[in-house]
Order: structure tokens, then C-alpha cells, then sequence
């Protein structure tokens, strides 16, 4: 199959376009991980136009679309300069959120969504990357495992008042040259 693939920043006009991609993919990854009430209690919190329009407001936060055939296929989030508690440098990058349509899984843009993060962060004078994976995620654990990210810590992720999902904070430190 020939993709052409394309990674494109984010801006504030293309709030909307984020918030559905954001709900859809959630929905996608974490649905079945609680119940719809647990899970929409989430996403109205999280993901409304208002707080997108936030997250897209603050500079510190970076947003990347990918899209296949310029059909929009995913999403990431950064944070440069975010070191988790005492466990990565202070000028870690944390990947906040990188997601893919179910439908596009097959077409390793992940990867080339995930490589074009990590060349960021090294072209930002970042020493590492680090993340929250749910641990019953499987395809994402062993995709960042594929990358070399390691276990540092532990922490339950917040869905709703009743319901919490045990994650793993992963770490990449880069080589030094």
C-alpha cells in the first residue's frame, strides 16, 4: 500500500478537528477499560472544545497531527523541559498523548509519528522522553518497549471519581554524544 503520510503542528483553529480525534482514539484505546459512564465522565472533562482550546493556547504544549492520504489519521502531544518527580532529567520530554485510529494501525504510522517526536526532543537539547502507558495496553507497552523505554515508576490514571487504571511511567534517556 503507498502512504503518503504527513506530520503537520497543530494550531488553535484546529481545535475542533483535535477534540474529535482525541475523543474517538480515547474511546478507541481506553473504552473498554471502564464503563461508558467512567469513560464519558473522562471526556467531558478532558476533552471539551474549551480545554483543548487551553491545552492549544499554552506554548509549552506541542500538537502534531499525522495524516494518511490527507486523511487524518492521529495525534501527538509534548511537553519539553518536564522531568517526572526525581526519576528523569529536568530537561526530559514528556509525551503526553500519542494516538492512532484503530483503522490505521496497520500501517506503522505510529512509528513514524513517534520517530518524528523523538527527533524533537533531541533537537531541543532534551536528554530523554517519558511517558504513562496503561499497563494492560499491550500494543503500546510493547511498542515503547520496542523503543528501549524502561519501567521507572508506577501511578494509577485517573478516569472518573470511581475508577483509576494502573500505568507504568516509561523512560527513554537518549545516547549522549
Amino acid at each position: 500500500m503507498n502512504n503518503n503520510v504527513s506530520i503537520i503542528k497543530v494550531s488553535k483553529k484546529n481545535a475542533e478537528d483535535l477534540r474529535k480525534l482525541a475523543i474517538t482514539t480515547f474511546w478507541e484505546s481506553h473504552g473498554h477499560s471502564a464503563t461508558p459512564k467512567d469513560i464519558n465522565a473522562y471526556i467531558n472533562a478532558k476533552f471539551t472544545l474549551e480545554s483543548i482550546e487551553a491545552e492549544l493556547s499554552d506554548e509549552s504544549n506541542v500538537f502534531h497531527f499525522i495524516y494518511v492520504n490527507e486523511e487524518l489519521a492521529g495525534y501527538s502531544k509534548i511537553i519539553y523541559n518536564t522531568a517526572y518527580e526525581n526519576l528523569t532529567q529536568p530537561n526530559s520530554t514528556k509525551l503526553e498523548r500519542l494516538y492512532v485510529l484503530e483503522k490505521f494501525h496497520d500501517h506503522k504510522i505510529g512509528k513514524q509519528l513517534m520517530d518524528f517526536n523523538l527527533d524533537l526532543a533531541k533537537n531541543n537539547a532534551q536528554t530523554g522522553i517519558w511517558l504513562y502507558v496503561w499497563i494492560e495496553n499491550h500494543r503500546a507497552v510493547r511498542f515503547y518497549k520496542n523503543y528501549g523505554f524502561q519501567q521507572i515508576a508506577e501511578t494509577d490514571f485517573q478516569i472518573s471519581q470511581r475508577h483509576s487504571n494502573p500505568n507504568w511511567i516509561l523512560s527513554l534517556e537518549f545516547d549522549r554524544m
